[in-house]
């Protein structure tokens, strides 16, 4: 079975290009090297047929749909803050919706996505099912719902089978972006003082790339027919505040003084944050997966791969 991993030079794309290759996959990946790298690919290279091309274009996504059975769509604008919401409308929802019309013209009905746990926006409940309200407070938020909504239409109306993950936030080595390299990063500048954006008390659930991975293909092969969402997240949830202490730690540095910024909006980081999130990861465990980490040990090993990263650049 052939799979096109779309945006596969990236973080999270490029480890599941990895996995699907040690299950006995070949893989075939479309990217425009934006924000993904052939680094990320160096090991794997030789093994897998690259499409350097963009989502929005047709004539790239027929090149790269060519004799595939399945896509896993990871590539996206990732960029979580405010932004330029036809950035997220370009390069999330029109992107998805030329690649579901490429897939039904090919005839290829089967279709994995990257989404996200802002899709729920403010959760009312915590841990928060998938059959909770979907009313996200980000553009980037509605994008990845949108997508979704698409993914299930199509799933309705022409028979394909679509799987949507919802991840928490995903951790691990090649990260470009996220709470724990913005940490680094600012404590290599300064380690004495490290600002925090908002009030310190922001609480979400962290899961460990490996994890995340391995839920993907694990819910896409378990998944029969139809639209399923899955929400992907370790058991327990930490605070900001946490996370730079096990930074701070995993440094080895003493006496770092906290100034947190105070936020927006009742102590955000952003606008468009989600202050509190932790999802309830209970579908996938009757199934029979189960995270390796939990939030607190994802952070961790995030933490020590990543400074050894970045300290060799």
């Amino acid at each position: 079975m052939k799979v096109l991993v779309t945006g596969g030079a990236g973080f999270i794309g490029s480890f599941l290009a990895e996995k699907l290759l040690q299950k006995g996959f070949e893989v075939k990946i479309l990217d425009n090297f934006s924000t993904g790298t052939l680094k990320n690919l160096s090991h794997i290279q030789d093994q897998v047929e690259i499409v350097r091309g963009d989502i929005r274009s047709p004539q790239d996504l027929e090149k790269a749909i060519n004799g595939v059975d399945a896509v896993f769509h990871f590539a996206a604008n990732p960029e979580v803050r405010i932004g330029d919401p036809g950035e997220h409308f370009e390069h999330n929802i029109l992107a998805t919706y030329l690649l579901l019309e490429t897939m039904r013209k090919k005839n290829v009905k089967d279709i994995v996505f990257a989404s996200s746990s802002t899709v729920y926006g403010d959760a009312q409940k915590l841990p928060t099912p998938e059959d909770s309200a979907l009313k996200p407070i980000s553009v980037y938020g509605a994008s990845k719902l949108a997508c979704e909504s698409l993914i299930s239409s199509y799933a309705h109306t022409y028979g394909f089978k679509g799987v949507a993950l919802r991840y928490a936030n995903v951790v691990g080595p090649r990260a470009t972006r996220g709470v724990i390299k913005d940490f680094i990063l600012k404590l290599k500048a300064n380690p004495r003082e490290l600002e925090i954006l908002g009030d310190g008390t922001q609480t979400k659930s962290y899961i460990w790339i490996d994890d995340a991975v391995d839920a993907t293909i694990f819910a896409w092969e378990r998944t029969i027919e139809g639209f399923e969402p899955y929400n992907v997240g370790s058991i327990d949830a930490i605070s900001v505040k946490e996370v730079a202490d096990i930074v701070v730690e995993v440094m080895g540095l003493r006496d770092v003084s906290y100034r947190f910024t105070g936020g927006v909006m009742g102590g955000r980081g952003w606008v468009g944050d989600v202050k509190y999130m932790h999802l309830d990861i209970a579908k996938l465990l009757r199934m029979g997966w189960s995270p390796k980490y939990s939030s607190r040990e994802a952070v961790r090993k995030a933490a020590m791969s990543l400074v050894r990263e970045i300290g060799t650049k």
